[in-house]
C-alpha cells in the first residue's frame, strides 16, 4: 500500500478502529472513503476531515452491497484499496434452550459473508488497477477463540482462511491481500472494551498498524500485542493460551 497516495475504502469507518485508521490515512494524504450503516456517524467523521468521502452501506444486505459497489467505482474511479473492517461481536450462550440463532446468523452475515460479497463485487475493478490491495480485518481470536463469543471467533477464523485462499488465487495479478488482526482494542466493539485496562489503547494500535502497513514487508498486519494469540499454536502454547483467555476447566 501507498498510504499517502492510494484511494482507500474502509467499511465500518464511522467508529472504532475503522474511524481511527480512516483519520490516520487521511492525515497521511490518502483519499479516504468511509462506509457504514449509520449515516449520521459517517457524516460527522467526514465533516471533521475535509476531503474525506462517505457513503452508506449495510454489509448484512447483499442488495445493499451490489448497489454500493456500483456507486462507489463511479464516484471514485481511482479506488484501489478495500479495507473490510465492518463487524459485530456479540456474546452467545450455546447451552441455551433454544440457542438464539438470530445472533449467530447475523454475525456470519456481517463478519464473513459481508467481506466476501463486497470483495467479489469490487474485484473486477481492483484487478484493472496497476496496484491494488484488499485488507481483511480478522482478529487475534481467529487463532484462539474467546468462548463467550463463539460465532465472532469462528467468523474471524474463517476470514483468516479465506484471505489465504484469496491471496493465492490472486497471485500474478496486481491485487495484494493483507490480513489485519487486532488484539482487544479500547473501542466500543463490545461493552466494556473501551474501559478495560487490558485493551490496547486505540491510538497505539492505530500507529503501530499504520507503521506495518507502510513498511509493506508482510502480508500479516499483526501488532506485537496480538502475537500472544496468533502465535500460540506455533509456540506450542495453544492450550495454555486458551486457558488464559477462557479460564481453566
Amino acid at each position: 500500500m501507498d498510504t499517502r497516495n492510494d484511494t482507500i475504502l474502509i467499511t465500518g469507518g464511522g467508529s472504532g478502529i475503522g474511524k481511527a485508521m480512516a483519520e490516520a490515512l487521511h492525515a497521511r494524504g490518502a483519499k479516504v472513503i468511509i462506509a457504514g450503516r449509520r449515516r449520521e456517524a459517517l457524516e460527522a467523521v467526514a465533516a471533521a476531515h475535509p476531503g474525506m468521502a462517505f457513503d452508506t452501506l449495510d454489509v448484512e444486505d447483499p442488495a445493499s452491497i451490489t448497489a454500493f459497489a456500483a456507486r462507489v467505482v463511479v464516484a471514485h474511479p481511482d479506488l484501489n484499496v478495500l479495507i473490510n473492517n465492518a463487524g459485530v461481536m456479540v456474546a452467545e450462550n450455546l447451552t441455551a434452550e433454544p440457542v438464539d440463532l438470530v445472533v449467530t446468523e447475523r454475525t456470519v452475515a456481517i463478519n464473513l459473508l459481508g467481506p466476501i460479497r463486497l470483495t467479489a463485487a469490487l474485484l473486477p475493478h481492483l484487478k484493472r488497477k496497476t496496484t491494488a490491495t484488499v485488507v481483511n480485518v480478522t482478529s487475534g481470536l481467529a487463532f484462539v477463540p474467546l468462548t463467550t463469543t463463539p460465532t465472532y471467533s469462528a467468523t474471524k477464523a474463517a476470514l483468516h482462511s479465506w484471505s489465504q485462499s484469496l491471496r493465492h488465487q490472486l497471485r500474478g495479478t496486481s491485487v495484494e491481500v493483507l490480513e489485519w488482526a487486532p488484539p482487544a482494542v479500547a473501542t466500543d466493539l463490545m461493552p466494556g472494551h473501551a474501559e478495560n485496562p487490558n485493551s490496547m489503547p486505540l491510538a497505539d494500535f492505530t500507529a503501530e498498524s499504520l507503521a506495518l502497513l507502510e513498511a509493506g514487508e508482510t502480508d500479516e498486519i499483526f501488532v506485537e500485542r496480538v502475537k500472544f494469540l496468533s502465535g500460540a499454536e506455533t509456540r506450542g502454547e495453544y492450550s495454555k493460551v486458551f486457558k488464559a483467555l477462557n479460564g481453566a476447566d
